[in-house]
């Protein structure tokens, strides 16, 4: 086993070198990586650090401390998609130390250890560090929220454990400043989610407070001062308007249905027992039969029990249905695979064989897909009949090379999961806790390998199909003095990739004028194939420059 006293250097190693290379070996994807990417660029262009845009006009839907992020990562590191994703690589790296400090504090070095290799080894917790979503730093900040207020808890109740350093009320503050914070990062949902907490805790207590009415009233007071950096300076400078937009699109999130984004009402737990894995499995026990021992570490289990179907049931109630939406379940549910883990290396539980066959069926899933993509990729042409849509279906036409030597990503990771139940079979010849702690480590670790060398091999590849034509088209226009749109679909592509300036004329914004219009110079538009209209075709000066997987990029020229 490692040596624990160095595990946080380990850790921190780990992750830098898991998380900092190769950020900028894919595109950004469309719409949401895009989307944050060219609000933080637009920051730089206007030097307008207060107000969102997007295109140059006001953005409703976001605040902006994630944007900061990037915008100081634009700044220091030039704009594109490494600086794009670094600030949630440094969420990464801080994350993992965060959570084995806790867990090391609530428990032992070795959950720590545990706690920290169950995050950075599952697929989706490991995977969105390396992309450029708001999440990772929004639900870190939730969850610090609610960690300080159960600090707080434990200061004031008689629960054993380690003395706690600070006061209560410093706690109570830390709580409030985490909560503001994430706030700031992605809006008012962050209150919602510890308040629903709170209230079920309160219920479970039988209807007692775990805080004071003063108490509480001074975590909200603090959480709203944070936020006040922005509101306040916001409405001072520019008046209601655009706190009132952001308020209305928060409220409109919770009862209606992002375009494309539906889903049925168990999307959430199916995301997260697939996208989660191997944690998402090992945890399950947790839910039902196995229990940290009693005092702090039975109750921090309970309040990670209540994060947990507080944000599945909250989010699969929501009309919008998007992957990261529920992503602060990964804190829970690798805390939870940590006790399934550590409590079956303290003898207090045993290990299932359902678990174990479990995670051999989905990895093994995953792996042999993982080892088919070349094979799969090389003869996707002919799989294009079966695609209904037609941009779909010349979409996978992309000329994209796959290399044979690709599918060992498979292997590693079928390999590090057969071997890891290697370990765990031996429990009966290995002295206790050792074959559960290498089992655990090689699985975690083989997983986050896999991952890893897909994001740089695999991934740029998979959104040559989907969106390649498109960023090549737009990056050609960088340096070009033109307008460019898409018509038919929705997209930030555009503008992020051919860097549009400030400055144009309000009638660019306006698809009629940029097809009938007196244009005072070029017009590219990309259009999906089955989008076009006479009403496009018939558009005066315009021409068609080419035809590539499944998008006509077209030229209008001045009169």
């Amino acid at each position: 086993m490692l040596d624990h006293k160095r595990f946080p250097i380990f850790i921190a190693v780990l992750a830098s070198l898991a998380f900092l290379p190769f950020l900028g070996k894919a595109d950004l994807f469309d719409w949401d990586e895009i989307n944050f990417a060219e609000i933080s660029r637009e920051m730089i262009a206007l030097g307008d650090y207060l107000r969102l845009h997007v295109d140059f006009e006001p953005f409703w839907e976001k605040p902006p401390l994630f944007f900061w992020m990037q915008a100081l990562s634009m700044q220091i590191f030039g704009i594109g998609e490494y600086a794009a994703r670094l600030p949630n690589a440094i969420c990464g790296i801080i994350t993992l130390l965060l959570i084995y400090r806790i867990g090391r504090h609530m428990f032992d070095r070795t959950f720590g250890a545990l706690w920290a290799l169950a995050y950075f080894g599952s697929l989706l917790p490991h995977l969105y560090f390396r992309v450029g979503l708001i999440d990772p730093w929004f639900n870190l900040f939730i969850f610090l929220g609610i960690y300080f207020f159960v600090l707080f808890y434990w200061k004031k109740s008689d629960f054993t454990g380690a003395p706690l350093k600070y006061s209560s009320t410093t706690y109570i503050i830390l709580s409030g400043l985490s909560l503001g914070m994430a706030i700031l990062t992605k809006g008012p949902v962050a209150f919602l989610i510890f308040a629903i907490c709170l209230g079920v805790y309160f219920v479970w207590r039988k209807f007692r407070l775990p805080a004071s009415i003063p108490r509480l009233v001074l975590l909200t007071l603090v959480a709203a001062a944070v936020t006040g950096i922005w509101y306040g300076i916001e409405t001072m400078r520019n008046g209601p308007e655009f706190v009132t937009e952001f308020t209305k699109y928060q409220m409109s999130l919770l009862t209606t249905e992002s375009a494309g984004h539906g889903g049925f009402p168990g999307y959430h737990f199916i995301v997260n027992l697939f996208g989660c894995f191997p944690a998402s499995i090992i945890a399950l026990p947790a839910f039902f039969k196995i229990r940290a021992p009693a005092g702090r570490q039975k109750n921090f289990q309970l309040w990670m029990l209540i994060l947990f179907w507080v944000v599945i049931i909250l989010f699969s109630v929501v009309q919008s249905k998007i992957i990261h939406y529920s992503s602060l379940v990964y804190f829970p549910l690798t805390f939870l695979a940590a006790v399934t883990i550590y409590e079956v290396m303290n003898g207090r539980a045993k290990w299932r064989n359902w678990v174990t066959v479990t995670i051999a069926i989905i990895g093994g899933f995953i792996g042999i897909a993982l080892c088919a993509l070349p094979f799969i990729g090389n003869n996707i042409s002919s799989f294009a009949d079966s695609f209904k849509d037609p941009t779909a279906a010349d979409s996978i036409m992309a000329d994209v090379s796959w290399v044979w030597y690709e599918g060992f990503i498979g292997i590693v990771l079928i390999a590090g999961i057969f071997a890891s139940i290697n370990f765990i079979r031996k429990r009966d010849l290995l002295p206790q806790g050792w074959d559960m702690g290498m089992g655990a480590i090689v699985l975690f670790l083989s997983t986050a390998l896999a991952i890893n060398i897909a994001s740089v091999y695999v991934t740029p590849k998979i959104l040559s199909y989907s969106q390649g034509a498109n960023i090549e088209f737009f990056s050609n226009l960088e340096d070009v003095d033109c307008y460019v749109d898409v018509l038919g679909y929705k997209s930030y592509a555009h503008l992020f990739y051919s860097k549009k300036k400030p400055g144009a004329r309000p009638e660019s914004h306006d698809t009629e004028w940029l097809l009938y219009g007196e244009i005072d110079k070029p017009v590219y538009l990309s259009v999906k194939k089955k989008n076009m209209t006479d009403h496009i075709r018939n558009s005066p000066g315009i021409e068609t420059m080419y035809e590539k997987n499944g998008f006509v990029f077209m030229k209008r020229s001045p009169h």
